[in-house]
């Protein structure tokens, strides 16, 4: 396979690097959320990357509006969930890929990819046919990575 990578003048500068490859799937941690491993599909066609979570519940503890919910990390796995509390930042609606719009939770974590750490928008969605239990958008790689469609795992191991 050969790949052809066309570099723009805002991907490059004189005091910059090129920016690193990703493949089309990663492993990426969610310190935060005490989530060591999710295998992610890097999904350039959707703007906001969208955690698969169920039993999702709306909380206030001191006066924070906040959002409980559990999840699989792993794809095969369904039982043992992680129960999991963060901040809500909004409720925003989301066209999902069947194309149906949707409320979804929004919070606020630090995603990982290798050394890289940085914080990222997500939604949280109860979607049993996702096929990965995570979809990272292109606002979470923009002006960080560029994506190598025919590979998987660039900055990650299996």
């Amino acid at each position: 396979m050969i790949i052809t990578l066309f570099w723009s003048s805002t991907l490059t500068s004189s005091k910059r690097a090129p920016l690193p490859l990703i493949g089309w799937r990663e492993w990426v941690g969610l310190p935060d959320l005490g989530i060591e491993r999710v295998k992610a599909k890097i999904d350039t066609g959707a703007r906001s990357s969208a955690l698969y979570a169920f039993d999702i519940e709306y909380l206030e503890e001191q006066d924070r509006q906040m959002v409980q919910f559990k999840v699989h990390p792993l794809q095969t796995q369904t039982t043992d969930a992680l129960t999991v509390k963060a901040e809500l930042r909004e409720k925003r609606h989301v066209k999902n890929s069947g194309g149906t719009t949707e409320l979804r939770p929004v919070i606020l974590t630090r995603v990982s990819l290798r050394e890289n750490e940085w914080p990222i928008e997500i939604t949280l969605t109860h979607r049993h046919n996702m096929q990965f239990r995570m979809l990272f958008g292109r606002e979470a790689i923009r002006n960080r990575f560029l994506v190598d469609t025919g590979r998987s795992y660039l900055q990650s191991k299996k």
